[in-house]
């Protein structure tokens, strides 16, 4: 009994280390339905008529976050219209850190006029798939067929303190690539920002 407890508690440990690695480059991403900050349920398959997705989990009180805000709208006004639209994913437990409430979210994303949707990570079950564990932590979503595929992974940039200061655009670099039918040059980076809030 003793052996077969142990053995399925190896399972479970090796299941969680499979699940805490998330996607990497090439990963089919999984359909899921988070609530956007205008109340509505918004999935990845609502995005069909769209060349991909710029998933982005961030969120409101985070300084790396925050000092990204105005670059991701820019990103999303930019790409939106050319098939690659924002989507950004609060995943931060609210019990832990309640700045990042639904409620806030809301307050936020009228105070920046986000124009792309704002959606909350309830129950903290879609930001473990992805492997994400920063804020702000991107996952640039390719269209193939009927699936959304993993091309890039990691930061925006390489200078979230000043934006006059950015030498590499790695995101933007990225779906530029995309668009022209390249292949992307850096297709990870080290994503860097605050720690993801979960309850312990």
């Amino acid at each position: 009994m003793k052996r077969i407890i142990a053995i399925f508690a190896l399972m479970m440990f090796a299941s969680s280390i499979l699940m805490a690695q998330g996607y990497k480059i090439g990963d089919k991403v999984s359909d899921f339905k988070l609530k956007n900050v205008d109340g509505k349920m918004i999935s990845l398959s609502d995005y069909k008529n769209s060349k991909g997705v710029i998933l982005i989990f961030t969120c409101n009180h985070c300084p790396f976050a925050k000092a990204y805000e105005d670059r991701i709208i820019n990103i999303h006004k930019k790409y939106g219209n050319l098939g690659f639209p924002v989507v950004a994913i609060n995943p931060n437990n609210p019990e832990v850190q309640p700045e990042d409430s639904y409620d806030l979210m809301v307050s936020r994303a009228k105070e920046k006029g986000f124009p792309f949707a704002y959606l909350f990570d309830e129950g903290q079950k879609v930001y473990p798939v992805f492997g994400a564990t920063k804020t702000p932590h991107v996952f640039l979503l390719n269209k193939k067929g009927n699936d959304m595929v993993v091309e890039y992974i990691g930061t925006i940039d390489d200078n979230y303190k000043d934006a006059s200061m950015v030498k590499e655009k790695y995101l933007e670099n990225a779906v530029d690539a995309l668009l022209a039918g390249r292949l992307i040059a850096m297709k990870e980076t080290k994503a860097v920002g605050c720690g993801i809030k979960v309850k312990r």
